[in-house]
């Protein structure tokens, strides 16, 4: 039988079936007597397992196994993941143990995060770092029994994608604004849709000008891939210098933000990011080329349809051009 009593202002159960002691406790009595009816069935069907473990383990102490375990040997980006999971740690939530840590516990987590003004995001990504936590601790720790409370919690819904374009006449103020170096920064990233830490990366080793290619080993994906030249990606490379240091273009991502900022203030241009010329290089790819979604896919990187549907946008008089009965390209 189940016992349930008030211990402060929470209410804690204690479940005996066959010498197995389960407690727990929570905010209200229906949450409590929820559970200690699922309790006392799963023991009487003999399909309990046991959370002591997860009981005795504060997702704080798991995180810091999660890193060492599995971040640093089979994430795609371990640094990355690895300092959420530090920055997790520091928090409120990180206190309860895995097998207390409800969807009430993270909503309020999310509030949280939301009246600090982290974007939508950013915390979907801690969500899902905590989430991939559980289903390793379920499957790979010994705590078979064990509740993902991720699957329980409602997430903060995605702003809508931004879709600037480069409108007439700022693509050639951008490329006057711009010094010399960062011209083949701009026109590179406009003839391969490539993402800033990719062209930031871009080492002379990487790049086969007879096969007209340029290998990426790390993406933010975290799958390998080559990207394709065009005749004038291919013309920028030959013109440009190679640099001691083997990096193509010589400036780290923080580096090309700066300067694309100072570059659009001095073309007097609004609101336009340097993320925004993936955006038009792919729209450009759908508009002016005679490539299909999947190639494109391959291209810019991207691993679902879904994922590319946003930059697929077509200028409306190309579309009335189409219909026409003209051709891309």
């Amino acid at each position: 039988m189940a016992s349930i009593r008030k211990r402060g202002k929470a209410w804690e159960v204690r479940v005996r079936r066959q010498g197995k002691i389960v407690c727990r406790t929570f905010d209200s009595r229906a949450e409590a007597d929820a559970y200690a009816g699922q309790m006392e069935s799963k023991i009487l069907r003999g399909t309990y397992l046991s959370q002591k473990e997860a009981e005795h383990t504060t997702l704080s102490q798991a995180l810091e196994r999660f890193i060492h375990d599995y971040i640093k040997k089979r994430m795609a980006h371990p640094k990355r993941d690895a300092n959420r999971a530090r920055a997790l740690q520091k928090r409120d939530v990180s206190r309860y143990s895995l097998a207390n840590l409800r969807g009430k516990d993270l909503s309020d987590f999310i509030r949280e995060r939301e009246t600090e003004g982290a974007a939508a995001s950013t915390i979907r990504l801690e969500l899902a770092l905590i989430s991939r936590l559980y289903e390793v601790a379920r499957k790979d720790w010994g705590m078979e029994g064990l509740v993902n409370p991720v699957k329980n919690v409602s997430k903060p819904k995605l702003p809508k994608g931004r879709e600037r374009r480069l409108n007439h006449g700022e693509e050639a103020k951008l490329l006057k604004a711009a010094p010399k170096e960062f011209q083949y920064v701009l026109r590179f990233a406009l003839e391969t849709a490539m993402l800033r830490s990719e062209i930031a990366a871009v080492t002379w080793d990487n790049v086969n000008l007879k096969t007209r290619t340029v290998y990426l080993p790390n993406t933010k994906n975290g799958k390998a891939r080559s990207v394709p030249l065009s005749p004038e990606a291919l013309s920028i490379l030959e013109s440009m210098p190679h640099n001691i240091s083997g990096s193509v273009f010589g400036m780290p991502p923080d580096t090309i933000t700066k300067a694309m900022r100072i570059t659009r203030q001095t073309a007097k241009i609004n609101e336009l990011t340097f993320h925004d010329l993936r955006h038009e290089a792919i729209s450009r790819f759908f508009e002016e080329t005679d490539l299909d979604a999947m190639e494109i896919a391959s291209i810019s990187g991207h691993k679902t349809m879904q994922m590319l549907k946003r930059y697929s946008h077509l200028r409306t008089h190309k579309l009335a051009d189409r219909l026409a009965g003209k051709k891309r390209g």
